[in-house]
Parts: structure tokens; C-alpha cells; sequence
């Protein structure tokens, strides 16, 4: 029997597959999630339970839209197939029926800029996509729309769907965009939130293009989102310290040690000879 491919990423589904049921963004196995592999993906099979999938369920399909093995794939993979044709930033995708998302894609609401971290799908609102028959080619469509310059967007009467570089950094942001949607939710029931201006969103919106790295990961040129404090540490700590040799006493330091000289020649002065 030959061994299973992308063993270490199949199971990285299933654990992300649990993740998103423990962290209350979906519910049962109405959710589905894909990785990106060389020539196509890897994703959830349909109907099966997360807690009970197994490695070799998980169902592989190239980018002309086969799949392989003897499980169907997700009866949503046409969305997920469409993003990673069209998106070639995308390294893995998760769709849910998020609770707060739904209910807002079922009012045919965006998330508008009520709070900066909309930004984090790439836009100055989350844009709800139009409804269709699920599993359709028309609601993939429609949800491509949605993503225009977007990396996260609703889905009318449905759920939500989003995508990032990896399966981590994807669950996070499935994660934040139903934060942003219970936020929303709730501000709305105290009144009418103050929507952040356009300006005001593209300097988050420019800050955001290095959010959440490290120095050592920004690319050339790029600088960090928010100026950091000074290092007291590290070479380049010890490159802006002065050097201690050529930093000479101040007269005022140098003072009280001339006079104890002085007061101690005054004392051997006044001793009474033998």
C-alpha cells in the first residue's frame, strides 16, 4: 500500500476542523476547510464528522476541478476551488456558519469600518456577498465578487468564507471576523455606530501591511505598523551606547574627590613631628 500524501497537512485540517467547532465560529459539519498543494488542494470531504475523520478522508482535487480517492469532497468546493484559482495569495480557506455572521448575511448587511480592525480583510468594510443556491457556480461567483481586495466576505443567507497564506493565519482571521460581527451586533443594539472615515481607514489600511510581524520578517523597504520602543539590549543597543573609556568626568563629579585629596594633605600637614 503506498503512503499517504500530505499526511502532516491532512492532519492539520482535521485539527483545524475541530479548532473552529471548539472556538464556537461553526457548528456540526456545516463548516468546511482546504489547503493549498502543489497543482491543487486538500480539502474536508463531505458529511463526515470532524471528531471521526480520518487522514485519508480528507480529499485531494487539482486545479481543473477532479478530485481523487473514494470520498466526495465538500459540496462547497467550488468556492474553495474559485479562490484558489483566482487568489494566488491563497494557501488555505475556511467557510462556517459563524452564528453572528450568518445572522447579519442573512440581513444582507456588510460589516462596515465601525472598528479599525476591519482591516484586517484588506478593505474598508466586510462586504456581504449575494445570494445563491449553495454548492452553485453562481454563488461562487458571486462571493468572487465579494472578495475583490478582500480576503474575507459574507455570504448571503449563509455563513461566511475567508482565506490567508496558511491554515493558521486563515482560522484567525475566520476567528476575527466574527468578533468584528458580534461587535457590530452589539454596538448596533446601543445605537448607531460611528463609522471610521475613509482617510481614517486607508492610514490603518497602510499600517496593516506589516500588522502582527517581526522585524526580521518585513520585507525590504517595508516598515513596521507602529514605531517600536527602544531596545536595551543587542548589538544595536551597544552601538548607539556611548563608549565608557572616552566619556570623561564632569568638573562636577571630579570636585568632591579633589577636595578629600586636599583635606587628607591638610591632616598630614598638622600631624606634630616625631
Amino acid at each position: 500500500m503506498a503512503a499517504l500524501k500530505h499526511l502532516t497537512l491532512r492532519k492539520a485540517i482535521i485539527a483545524a476542523c475541530l479548532k473552529m467547532n471548539e472556538l464556537g465560529i461553526n457548528q456540526g459539519t456545516s463548516g468546511n476547510i482546504s489547503a493549498r498543494i502543489k497543482g491543487g488542494f486538500l480539502i474536508t470531504p463531505s458529511g463526515i464528522p470532524y471528531e471521526k475523520m480520518k487522514p485519508e478522508q480528507i480529499v485531494e482535487m487539482d486545479l481543473g476541478g477532479g478530485y481523487f480517492g473514494n470520498f466526495l469532497p465538500s459540496s462547497e468546493w467550488r468556492m474553495h476551488y474559485d479562490i484558489y484559482l483566482n487568489k494566488p495569495e491563497g494557501g488555505a480557506v475556511v467557510h462556517t456558519h459563524a452564528v453572528y455572521c450568518t445572522a447579519l448575511a442573512c440581513l444582507h448587511e456588510r460589516i462596515p469600518a465601525f472598528h479599525y480592525m476591519i482591516g484586517v480583510a484588506g478593505g474598508t468594510n466586510i462586504r456581504c456577498a449575494d445570494y445563491a443556491t449553495f454548492g452553485t457556480q453562481e454563488l461562487s461567483g458571486y462571493m468572487l465578487k465579494a472578495l475583490q481586495d478582500r480576503s474575507a466576505c459574507l455570504l448571503a443567507n449563509h455563513g461566511m468564507i475567508c482565506f490567508a497564506k496558511d491554515l493558521d493565519k486563515t482560522l484567525w482571521l475566520a476567528g476575527e471576523v466574527e468578533t468584528l460581527a458580534q461587535q457590530y451586533w452589539t454596538a448596533r443594539q446601543m445605537g448607531k455606530p460611528t463609522i471610521l472615515s475613509k482617510r481614517e481607514m486607508a492610514t490603518v489600511l497602510a499600517r496593516f501591511k506589516s500588522y502582527g510581524k517581526q522585524s526580521k520578517d518585513l520585507a525590504k523597504g517595508e516598515a513596521l505598523a507602529v514605531e517600536p520602543p527602544p531596545r536595551r539590549d543587542g548589538p544595536q543597543a551597544a552601538a548607539k551606547a556611548p563608549a565608557r573609556k572616552n566619556v570623561r568626568k564632569s568638573a562636577a563629579v571630579r570636585k568632591p574627590a579633589a577636595r578629600k585629596r586636599a583635606a587628607r594633605k591638610t591632616s598630614k600637614a598638622k600631624e606634630p613631628a616625631a
